[in-house]
Protein backbone atom coordinates (compact mmCIF):
# COMPACT_ATOMS: atom_id res chain seq x y z
CA UNK A 1 0.00 0.00 0.00
CA UNK A 2 1.46 3.10 -0.66
CA UNK A 3 0.12 6.47 1.56
CA UNK A 4 0.17 10.11 1.39
CA UNK A 5 0.31 12.15 4.37
CA UNK A 6 -0.12 16.30 4.71
CA UNK A 7 1.43 17.97 7.75
CA UNK A 8 2.26 21.53 8.94
CA UNK A 9 5.56 22.48 10.88
CA UNK A 10 7.25 25.52 12.28
CA UNK A 11 9.97 26.11 10.34
CA UNK A 12 11.79 28.09 13.06
CA UNK A 13 12.48 24.35 14.72
CA UNK A 14 14.46 22.52 12.61
CA UNK A 15 17.76 22.79 10.11
CA UNK A 16 15.87 22.90 6.79
CA UNK A 17 13.44 20.06 5.51
CA UNK A 18 15.40 17.71 3.47
CA UNK A 19 17.71 14.92 5.45
CA UNK A 20 21.15 16.29 6.98
CA UNK A 21 23.66 14.25 9.34
CA UNK A 22 24.14 15.77 12.75
CA UNK A 23 21.29 18.07 12.48
CA UNK A 24 17.37 18.63 12.74
CA UNK A 25 15.23 18.64 9.79
CA UNK A 26 11.18 17.73 9.21
CA UNK A 27 12.34 15.30 6.67
CA UNK A 28 14.99 13.29 9.17
CA UNK A 29 12.10 13.55 11.81
CA UNK A 30 9.32 12.35 10.10
CA UNK A 31 11.56 9.15 8.59
CA UNK A 32 12.31 8.55 12.32
CA UNK A 33 8.83 8.73 13.28
CA UNK A 34 7.17 6.41 10.73
CA UNK A 35 10.22 3.48 11.36
CA UNK A 36 9.51 3.74 14.82
CA UNK A 37 6.32 3.29 14.88
CA UNK A 38 6.92 0.71 12.39
CA UNK A 39 5.39 1.98 9.44
CA UNK A 40 8.32 2.01 6.99
CA UNK A 41 12.10 -0.16 7.60
CA UNK A 42 13.43 2.84 5.50
CA UNK A 43 13.44 5.62 3.21
CA UNK A 44 14.72 3.55 0.34
CA UNK A 45 12.57 0.43 0.83
CA UNK A 46 9.30 2.55 1.30
CA UNK A 47 10.30 4.95 -1.94
CA UNK A 48 9.82 7.91 0.30
CA UNK A 49 9.04 11.14 -1.41
CA UNK A 50 8.72 14.70 -0.37
CA UNK A 51 6.54 17.13 -2.33
CA UNK A 52 8.07 20.39 -1.38
CA UNK A 53 11.89 20.73 -0.08
CA UNK A 54 11.61 24.15 2.23
CA UNK A 55 14.98 26.22 3.06
CA UNK A 56 15.53 26.72 6.65
CA UNK A 57 13.46 28.91 8.86
CA UNK A 58 10.76 28.29 5.75
CA UNK A 59 7.31 26.75 7.57
CA UNK A 60 4.47 25.10 5.89
CA UNK A 61 0.77 24.36 6.64
CA UNK A 62 0.20 21.74 4.00
CA UNK A 63 3.31 19.59 2.52
CA UNK A 64 2.76 16.41 1.36
CA UNK A 65 4.78 13.04 1.64
CA UNK A 66 4.45 9.63 0.31
CA UNK A 67 5.73 6.06 1.24
CA UNK A 68 4.91 2.16 0.93
CA UNK A 69 3.81 0.71 3.66
CA UNK A 70 2.83 -3.09 4.73
CA UNK A 71 0.71 -1.45 7.85
CA UNK A 72 -2.96 -0.47 7.27
CA UNK A 73 -3.05 3.43 8.23
CA UNK A 74 -6.36 5.16 9.61
CA UNK A 75 -6.81 8.98 10.18
CA UNK A 76 -7.31 8.69 13.99
CA UNK A 77 -3.52 7.31 13.90
CA UNK A 78 -2.26 10.68 12.96
CA UNK A 79 -3.22 12.04 16.53
CA UNK A 80 -0.47 9.89 17.84
CA UNK A 81 1.97 9.95 15.01
CA UNK A 82 2.01 13.61 15.64
CA UNK A 83 2.13 13.34 19.53
CA UNK A 84 5.72 11.65 18.88
CA UNK A 85 7.18 14.84 16.94
CA UNK A 86 7.73 18.44 18.10
CA UNK A 87 6.49 21.64 15.75
CA UNK A 88 5.56 18.82 13.15
CA UNK A 89 1.66 17.95 12.58
CA UNK A 90 0.11 15.03 10.55
CA UNK A 91 -3.53 16.42 10.06
CA UNK A 92 -4.22 14.65 6.12
CA UNK A 93 -4.24 11.14 5.03
CA UNK A 94 -4.73 9.46 1.90
CA UNK A 95 -4.68 5.90 -0.01
CA UNK A 96 -3.11 6.67 -3.04
CA UNK A 97 -1.70 4.42 -6.79
CA UNK A 98 1.75 3.05 -6.58
CA UNK A 99 2.59 5.68 -9.00
CA UNK A 100 2.01 8.95 -6.69
CA UNK A 101 4.78 10.71 -6.58
CA UNK A 102 4.23 14.27 -4.32
CA UNK A 103 6.46 16.53 -6.07
CA UNK A 104 4.10 16.02 -9.35
CA UNK A 105 1.49 18.34 -8.16
CA UNK A 106 -1.04 20.33 -9.78
CA UNK A 107 -0.35 23.54 -7.77
CA UNK A 108 1.58 24.92 -5.31
CA UNK A 109 0.89 27.60 -3.40
CA UNK A 110 3.32 29.83 -0.81
CA UNK A 111 3.12 33.22 1.68
CA UNK A 112 4.98 35.53 2.41
CA UNK A 113 4.40 37.67 5.55
CA UNK A 114 5.60 41.63 5.80
CA UNK A 115 4.39 45.25 7.11
CA UNK A 116 3.76 47.48 5.35
CA UNK A 117 5.27 50.52 6.82
CA UNK A 118 6.74 52.70 4.37
CA UNK A 119 5.66 50.57 1.04
CA UNK A 120 4.06 51.82 -1.70
CA UNK A 121 1.37 49.69 -2.45
CA UNK A 122 0.42 50.53 -5.73
CA UNK A 123 4.42 50.01 -6.59
CA UNK A 124 4.29 46.93 -5.20
CA UNK A 125 1.21 45.49 -6.91
CA UNK A 126 2.73 46.96 -10.17
CA UNK A 127 5.81 44.75 -9.48
CA UNK A 128 3.67 42.09 -8.50
CA UNK A 129 2.16 41.77 -11.92
CA UNK A 130 5.63 41.64 -13.73
CA UNK A 131 5.95 38.17 -12.25
CA UNK A 132 2.60 36.64 -13.01
CA UNK A 133 2.48 34.75 -16.42
CA UNK A 134 5.42 32.65 -18.17
CA UNK A 135 9.19 34.31 -17.56
CA UNK A 136 12.69 32.69 -17.32
CA UNK A 137 13.21 33.21 -13.53
CA UNK A 138 17.05 33.27 -14.18
CA UNK A 139 17.67 36.98 -12.29
CA UNK A 140 14.85 35.69 -9.39
CA UNK A 141 16.16 32.06 -8.33
CA UNK A 142 19.36 30.00 -7.60
CA UNK A 143 19.36 27.92 -10.46
CA UNK A 144 20.98 24.69 -10.52
CA UNK A 145 22.15 23.58 -13.35
CA UNK A 146 19.66 20.46 -14.66
CA UNK A 147 16.73 22.78 -13.86
CA UNK A 148 14.98 24.60 -16.70
CA UNK A 149 14.69 28.61 -15.42
CA UNK A 150 11.39 28.65 -17.37
CA UNK A 151 7.97 29.42 -14.67
CA UNK A 152 4.86 30.10 -15.16
CA UNK A 153 3.27 32.01 -12.06
CA UNK A 154 -0.78 31.52 -12.11
CA UNK A 155 -1.27 34.21 -9.78
CA UNK A 156 0.04 36.35 -7.12
CA UNK A 157 -2.75 38.06 -4.62
CA UNK A 158 -1.85 40.39 -2.07
CA UNK A 159 -4.06 41.55 1.05
CA UNK A 160 -4.14 42.96 4.18
CA UNK A 161 -4.06 41.86 7.93
CA UNK A 162 -4.44 43.33 11.14
CA UNK A 163 -1.60 45.34 12.25
CA UNK A 164 -0.79 46.53 9.03
CA UNK A 165 0.49 42.93 7.97
CA UNK A 166 0.23 42.20 4.27
CA UNK A 167 0.29 38.57 2.63
CA UNK A 168 1.71 38.02 -0.47
CA UNK A 169 0.23 34.58 -1.61
CA UNK A 170 2.07 32.89 -4.84
CA UNK A 171 0.46 29.98 -6.73
CA UNK A 172 1.85 27.65 -9.42
CA UNK A 173 2.83 24.45 -10.57
CA UNK A 174 6.44 24.53 -9.15
CA UNK A 175 9.25 27.32 -8.29
CA UNK A 176 12.79 27.77 -8.42
CA UNK A 177 14.98 27.07 -5.22
CA UNK A 178 14.24 30.47 -3.11
CA UNK A 179 12.14 32.02 -6.28
CA UNK A 180 9.54 33.77 -4.07
CA UNK A 181 11.73 35.00 -1.50
CA UNK A 182 14.13 36.43 -4.24
CA UNK A 183 10.40 37.73 -5.92
CA UNK A 184 9.60 38.99 -2.84
CA UNK A 185 12.88 41.24 -2.51
CA UNK A 186 12.92 43.00 -5.53
CA UNK A 187 8.65 43.89 -4.89
CA UNK A 188 9.48 45.41 -1.95
CA UNK A 189 12.49 47.66 -3.38
CA UNK A 190 9.90 48.72 -5.99
CA UNK A 191 7.46 49.46 -2.83
CA UNK A 192 10.10 50.96 -1.05
CA UNK A 193 11.24 52.93 -4.20
CA UNK A 194 14.56 51.76 -4.00
CA UNK A 195 14.24 49.84 -7.85
CA UNK A 196 12.85 50.77 -10.68
CA UNK A 197 10.07 48.25 -12.05
CA UNK A 198 11.25 48.63 -15.48
CA UNK A 199 14.69 47.48 -14.12
CA UNK A 200 12.55 44.28 -12.70
CA UNK A 201 11.24 44.08 -16.47
CA UNK A 202 14.06 43.72 -17.90
CA UNK A 203 15.53 41.31 -15.66
CA UNK A 204 12.53 39.17 -16.19
CA UNK A 205 13.16 40.10 -20.45
CA UNK A 206 16.89 40.09 -20.69
CA UNK A 207 17.15 36.49 -17.92
CA UNK A 208 20.74 36.00 -19.70
CA UNK A 209 22.25 39.41 -18.61
CA UNK A 210 22.59 38.90 -14.71
CA UNK A 211 21.46 40.77 -12.13
CA UNK A 212 20.41 40.04 -8.37
CA UNK A 213 17.89 42.08 -6.45
CA UNK A 214 18.66 40.40 -2.88
CA UNK A 215 16.33 37.90 -1.32
CA UNK A 216 13.84 38.44 1.00
CA UNK A 217 14.19 36.28 4.84
CA UNK A 218 12.92 32.69 4.92
CA UNK A 219 11.19 32.79 8.18
CA UNK A 220 8.26 34.97 7.13
CA UNK A 221 7.76 32.26 3.82
CA UNK A 222 5.36 29.51 4.68
CA UNK A 223 4.25 26.68 2.22
CA UNK A 224 0.28 27.01 2.33
CA UNK A 225 -0.58 23.89 0.29
CA UNK A 226 0.63 21.90 -2.36
CA UNK A 227 -2.90 20.50 -4.52
CA UNK A 228 -3.45 17.71 -6.41
CA UNK A 229 -6.59 15.78 -7.56
CA UNK A 230 -7.14 13.69 -4.60
CA UNK A 231 -8.72 14.72 -1.39
CA UNK A 232 -7.29 14.14 1.93
CA UNK A 233 -9.15 12.41 4.72
CA UNK A 234 -8.62 15.06 7.82
CA UNK A 235 -8.36 14.60 11.41
CA UNK A 236 -9.87 17.49 13.03
CA UNK A 237 -8.57 17.32 16.34
CA UNK A 238 -4.96 17.78 14.56
CA UNK A 239 -5.85 20.35 11.31
CA UNK A 240 -6.47 22.98 14.23
CA UNK A 241 -2.69 23.58 14.84
CA UNK A 242 -2.48 25.47 11.63
CA UNK A 243 -3.76 28.89 13.04
CA UNK A 244 -1.42 28.53 16.17
CA UNK A 245 1.41 27.91 13.70
CA UNK A 246 0.99 30.81 12.03
CA UNK A 247 0.31 32.91 15.30
CA UNK A 248 3.22 32.11 16.06
CA UNK A 249 4.91 32.81 12.76
CA UNK A 250 3.06 36.58 13.05
CA UNK A 251 4.15 36.58 16.81
CA UNK A 252 7.84 35.96 15.88
CA UNK A 253 8.19 38.26 13.06
CA UNK A 254 5.95 41.52 14.09
CA UNK A 255 5.71 40.57 17.94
Amino acid sequence: MRYALKFAYYGKSFHGFARQPNVLTVEGEIIRVLKENNIISSAKESVFRSASRTDKGVSAFGNVVAFNTMKRMEVDDLKNLSSDLNDIYFYGLKHVSEGFYPRYARMRWYRYYMRVDDLDINRFLRAAVLFTGTHDFSNFARVEKHRNPVRRIENIVVEGTENDVVTVDFFAQSFLWQQVRRMVAAMEKVGMNALDEKRVEYALTYAEERVDFGIANAESLVLVDVLYDIDFEVNEEVSGCLEEIEKRIVRSLFG
